[in-house]
C-alpha cells in the first residue's frame, strides 16, 4: 500500500506533464520523428528526434544519465547521428563530459549499419520478443538499453530496469538486493513492475515515469 500511495502522491503532481511525455514517444512510434521538451525539469530548449537518434539516445545513456544523453542527442541532432564521422562524435560526446565518449562514439557509427533491425521492431506487437531481437543484433544493448529504446518509442509492456527503478524496488521489499542485475534478476524485477501496474491499472511507461520522478524529482525519458 505504501508503494501505492507514493505513486498516486506522485500522479497528483505530475500526472499531465507524464501524459505529454507519453505522447511525445507515441508520435515517434507514429510519425518516426517527435518534438522533445524537458521543461521545467532542464533548462534546454525543445528539439527533434527521430527513431535512428532515439536508439543513439540509448547507447549514450548507458552507465551514465538521462540528462546527459539528452543534452548530447541535442548537441548532434537528427542528421549528426547518422552522417558525422568518428571523430566529430567523439569531439562532441567527450565536450558534453561522458566518461566513455571514444566507446559510445564508436558504437553510434556501428549502430548506423543496424537501421534496419531497429527500424524492424518498432512496428512489432510485442516488446519482450523486440527486446531479445535489439539484445543479440546490437552492440551496446543489454536489456535495460533495449528497454528504454523500446519505450521511448512507444512500447508499454517492459521495464527500464536502471539504478533508479532498481533501488527503488530494493527500498520497498520488492526484491531483494544483488551485487549484479543478471538477466534473471532482472525479469524478477520486471515482474516486481508488472505487479504494480495490474494493482494500480497502469501501463510499465507510466510506472517507469513515476518512479524515475519520485527518485530524481524529474519527468525525462
Amino acid at each position: 500500500m505504501i508503494v501505492q500511495e507514493k505513486i498516486l502522491s506522485t500522479r497528483e503532481k505530475v500526472g499531465k506533464l507524464v501524459q505529454e511525455r507519453l505522447g511525445q514517444f507515441k508520435n515517434l512510434s507514429i510519425n518516426g520523428i517527435t518534438s522533445f521538451s524537458f521543461y521545467p525539469f532542464l533548462d534546454l530548449e525543445p528539439y527533434n528526434a527521430d527513431i535512428f537518434s532515439e536508439s543513439c539516445f540509448c547507447i549514450l545513456t548507458a552507465n551514465s544519465s538521462a540528462s546527459l544523453g539528452i543534452r548530447i542527442q541535442k548537441e548532434i541532432g537528427i542528421e549528426g547521428f547518422r552522417e558525422y564521422p568518428y571523430n566529430r562524435l567523439f569531439e562532441i560526446i567527450r565536450g558534453k563530459g561522458h566518461r566513455f565518449a571514444s566507446q559510445r562514439a564508436e558504437r553510434i557509427v556501428k549502430l548506423r549499419d543496424k537501421t534496419e533491425v531497429i527500424e524492424g521492431v518498432v512496428s512489432m506487437k510485442s516488446g519482450r520478443e523486440a527486446r531479445g531481437i535489439l539484445v543479440r543484433e546490437i552492440e551496446g544493448y543489454g536489456y535495460k538499453e533495449a528497454s528504454h529504446f523500446l519505450r521511448n518509442v512507444g512500447f508499454e509492456d517492459i521495464a527500464i530496469v536502471d539504478r533508479h527503478i532498481y533501488r527503488f524496488l530494493v527500498e520497498n521489499s520488492l526484491v531483494n538486493e544483488r551485487r549484479t542485475l543478471t538477466k534473471k534478476a532482472y525479469l524478477e524485477c520486471e515482474d516486481a513492475l508488472i505487479n504494480i501496474c495490474q494493482n494500480m491499472k497502469l501501463s510499465m511507461a507510466e510506472l517507469d515515469l513515476y518512479i524515475f520522478y519520485i527518485k530524481t524529482g524529474k519527468v525525462l525519458k
